[in-house]
């Protein structure tokens, strides 16, 4: 089926595409992994205009809602490739066996979790080294865990396992966090709490499952530390491996590049 417009990516960004898109009748369809993208794996959100709180599944439900009210549809799918055909269409191969062409293609694809690339992490990835507090945390309740981050995606897994864990310790490479002051001020009233500042991961250690790690600096006399989990909070990359092939120009950091005028290579 040819499509006025296929949006890549079913986040906040693609949602909103589609919504916009069909306000103005342009037939569109949108397809992701995950309606909702991130904000699943989001505990809770405060800072979307005109709602306090939400949690991030509900609010990625309402999105979807959303969506489907004015008639598009949503695929969860892969996209495998995309292809150029001529200068009218596009044709995506999608990894659930379905094809699709298009006028049109929004590329909302977001960005992925960084890794922190030490010894064990690979090792250990769903046996103690998570990258979602809100999925797995309650795996952790009563025991002990290290956070690696200090912005606002780590400070708020922080503050969401202070109420699960034992004991959290938050693991920064810097000597003061970068979270919102909002964030800040809740770990500083959590005693369950303990900011390491200055301080990296240097190996994730263990047997079946994660049982500490190494720091490059030393902590009650150790630079040893023995936790149960680890929830790493550390950025994003964009995910453009789809487009590279499509000559779109990317900056040093692989970002896509926007001229001033928002406009494309």
């Amino acid at each position: 089926m040819l499509y006025d417009l296929v949006i890549i990516g079913a986040g906040p960004a693609g949602l909103s595409a589609s919504v916009y898109a069909s306000r103005y009748g342009v037939k569109n369809i949108v397809i992701g992994g995950v309606s909702g993208g991130v904000t699943t794996q989001t505990h809770e959100i405060g800072n979307w205009l005109g709602t306090q709180k939400i949690k991030g599944y509900e609010f990625a439900s309402n999105a979807a809602e959303h969506v489907k009210s004015y008639g598009a549809e949503i695929v969860s799918s892969l996209v495998d490739e995309i292809v150029k055909k001529g200068d009218e269409t596009f044709s995506l191969s999608l990894s659930n066996g379905q094809k699709v062409e298009a006028k049109t293609v929004i590329i909302a694809l977001g960005t992925r979790h960084r890794h922190l690339g030490v010894t064990g992490e690979k090792e250990f990835a769903g046996k103690g080294v998570s990258y979602c507090a809100t999925c797995d945390g309650f795996f952790y309740k009563g025991k002990t865990v290290a956070v690696v981050g200090g912005n606002d995606s780590a400070a708020g897994a922080a503050v969401f396992l202070g109420d699960i864990a034992e004991k959290v310790y938050m693991i920064y490479r810097k000597d003061e966090l970068r979270a919102e002051r909002f964030w800040v001020g809740l770990i500083e009233k959590n005693p369950k709490i303990k900011v390491l500042y200055s301080t990296n991961i240097k190996e994730i250690s263990g047997n079946e499952k994660v049982e500490g790690v190494t720091l490059d600096s030393v902590f009650d006399g150790s630079s040893e530390l023995k936790v149960d989990g680890i929830f790493v909070e550390i950025g994003s990359e964009p995910n453009v491996e789809l487009i590279k092939d499509l000559g779109v120009d990317l900056d040093e950091d692989s970002f896509i590049r926007v001229g001033p005028d928002g406009i494309l290579n």
